[in-house]
């Protein structure tokens, strides 16, 4: 009878597998695949590069252009594109350096007035997109050229400006949670966390008599997860244990998830990028949606700028510049979310940002050339953007798009 269930369960996974497919609704499945592909390949080359140290260099690597790429899903899912994110993160960054060292403000202070300046920077080009009507990408690169300007002028001839290695910034990726417990406890609340949610989700649906998962498939799911959860802690807690910055990192993007999925303000941005016209026509103030999506963009990038600081102590000249808005951008698109709008999640940035991660570290372990690691991932992303095009193609043959 078990042997039975399990055949029923296998077939029924094929049966939904085949549908989803052909309506071009296979989600984050083609990302997984590749990152799998990605690390079998690098471990094949490097036994170190599925290692406890390098696993957990790697956790802390993806928090910086992550947190900014999360930003980026906002503005793709109103199907357009935000160019200013590497200055600002540069700009908020040099104004923490800047009052800290250079004029002793502390550091908690100096820090909610660097994350403000992200906020305020977004949300005047925001209200400028709202507005003006103009494509949000010609904005934000006007954003780009003004903000970078700004940094250079107020990191003045000095150029560099280390930060203090014991500080509050520089432990945002230097402190590790040593006990195991906590790593393990983490992995047990996020497993806990997705079941409930995903059990009240099928329970309102279930009474609203909509579709729903199976109780069994929720079981399933967890499960996995729950594995890949506790694998992670252990090999963690084989280096230095759980770092803050990794889990300050999942816990920015849990809550954002949560905004884009359980409020109004979520699935405001949802309908907008399902099409403007239609969104003004359903009363709903796109001033507003679009102003706000870009302030959540410049305020991710701006904390992502924090991280990326802490990272190295120092910000620079070269702040904010280089491939950080090409990486960023990247990895929201590989991740899964859609240059056309309407389809994404905060996750999608996760999954993205550890392909080129991954890519990144591979290439480093192995000693390949730089340049490889550009045409890896300009092919990677190639191939996201065609996937993406074919699956909104099969949306609209079957209506869902």
């Amino acid at each position: 009878m078990g042997t039975q269930a399990v055949v029923r369960t296998v077939e029924g996974w094929t049966a939904v597998f085949r549908r989803k497919l052909s309506a071009g609704e296979l989600g984050s499945l083609p990302v997984v695949l590749v990152l799998a592909v990605v690390w079998i390949i690098f471990q094949a080359l490097n036994d170190k590069f599925l290692s406890p140290r390098n696993l957990s260099n790697l956790s802390v690597d993806i928090v910086g252009t992550g947190l900014i790429a999360v930003g980026i899903v906002f503005v793709l899912l109103l199907g357009e594109l935000d160019l200013s994110v590497g200055s600002i993160s540069g700009f908020a960054a040099a104004v923490f350096a800047v009052l800290n060292v250079n004029n002793g403000v502390p550091e908690w202070l100096a820090l909610i007035i660097a994350v403000l300046v992200g906020t305020v920077t977004g949300t005047v080009q925001g209200f400028s997109v709202a507005k003006t009507r103009v494509p949000a990408f010609v904005v934000t690169l006007a954003g780009l050229l003004t903000w970078n300007g700004l940094m250079l002028s107020i990191l003045g001839t000095s150029g560099t400006i280390n930060l203090d290695e014991d500080g509050l910034v520089a432990k945002l990726t230097s402190y590790y949670f040593s006990d195991d417990g906590v790593a393990y406890g983490v992995a047990a609340v996020g497993a806990g966390l997705v079941f409930l949610v995903a059990h009240q989700d099928r329970r309102r649906r279930r009474a609203f008599g909509m579709p729903h998962r199976s109780l069994r498939g929720i079981w399933m799911r967890t499960g996995v997860l729950a594995v890949i959860a506790f694998a992670t802690a252990y090999l963690l807690n084989r280096f230095q244990g759980l770092p803050l910055a990794l889990l300050l990192f999942l816990l920015i993007v849990a809550g954002l998830d949560l905004v884009l999925r359980r409020t109004r303000y979520g699935r405001q941005v949802y309908a907008l990028g399902g099409g403007v016209e239609a969104a003004r026509r359903a009363s709903l103030s796109v001033t507003w949606v679009q102003t706000a999506v870009l302030a959540v963009s410049g305020t991710m990038a701006a904390v992502g700028g924090l991280f990326l600081a802490s990272r190295i102590t120092s910000v620079s000249q070269n702040s904010g510049s280089g491939v950080l808005l090409l990486n960023a951008i990247a990895a929201a698109v590989i991740g899964g979310a859609s240059l056309f709008g309407g389809r994404g999640t905060t996750w999608n940035a996760v999954l993205g940002i550890l392909v080129i991660q991954s890519i990144a570290s591979g290439m480093a372990i192995t000693d390949t050339p730089a340049a490889v690691q550009f045409v890896i991932t300009g092919g990677v992303l190639f191939a996201a953007v065609v996937i993406d095009s074919l699956a909104r193609r099969s949306q609209e043959a079957h209506g869902r798009a």
